[in-house]
């Protein structure tokens, strides 16, 4: 008996995800293009603020990025930010136009907000201010706050809610943001902190937050959006 043809990896790709078609393109910082995608197939999608979706940015290379917004039944947002090189998430977001299909896997991730926690520290670079803008818009006004985000200049800042409780790190030295939040005047309480972005700037806030502050490491959400010249994570 003639064993089963296995499907190519393309074919069963497709299977598992979603299929919508770009709506608009714009920059939304000098470095950042906002991508909204809309379709039927949105329709009863679960998403929760922090989550990314994989998307297929060429015939068998999925890239992650985080949902910047989710309206269920008419349009989800991604923003992507343009890295310098030529790795094949950059190529998508600079290529795509409005018309061209897309398709994504469902949103999926573990970077969540704590329920019950005193406050909230956010902590990254312009690639998770993405999910930070998605999860400060979801807590409720009468929570407290506090974020370090590493940006190259003014032109990057991402419009985030709540911005008189973000601090603002240029790259004018060495792990801008890590000092940024040392400075960080911080109850002595520990909280629920999310760090999120280039990799080795993500192990250096969690250790400052553990040996220096005495957080516990259940208390530090880590996510490492990207790391240079490492595949997968261009």
């Amino acid at each position: 008996m003639s064993k089963p043809k296995r499907l190519p990896f393309a074919m069963l790709l497709d299977r598992f995800l979603v299929r919508a078609t770009v709506d608009e393109v714009e920059n939304i910082t000098t470095r950042m293009r906002r991508i909204r995608v809309t379709g039927e197939s949105l329709r009863g999608l679960d998403w929760t603020p922090g989550q990314h979706v994989r998307v297929r940015v060429d015939a068998l290379t999925l890239r992650s990025y985080s949902v910047w917004d989710f309206a269920d039944g008419r349009h989800l947002d991604l923003c992507v930010l343009d890295h310098p090189g030529a790795g094949p998430g950059a190529r998508w977001s600079r290529q795509v136009r409005a018309g061209q299909p897309v398709s994504f896997t469902r949103p999926q991730g573990r970077l969540l907000l704590r329920d019950g926690a005193p406050y909230h520290l956010f902590v990254g670079d312009e690639t998770a201010g993405v999910a930070f803008g998605a999860m400060l818009r979801a807590l409720p006004v009468s929570a407290r706050t506090y974020a370090a985000i590493e940006v190259e200049g003014p032109d990057d800042r991402l419009p985030l809610p709540r911005t008189g409780d973000i601090h603002w790190a240029h790259r004018t030295g060495p792990a801008p943001v890590v000092a940024a939040l040392r400075a960080l005047d911080l109850p002595a309480e520990s909280g629920a902190a999310y760090v999120a972005g280039e990799a080795r700037t993500c192990q250096a806030v969690r250790h400052h937050l553990t040996a220096e502050r005495g957080w516990p490491r259940s208390a530090v959400a880590v996510k490492a959006f990207w790391a240079p010249g490492k595949r997968g994570l261009d």
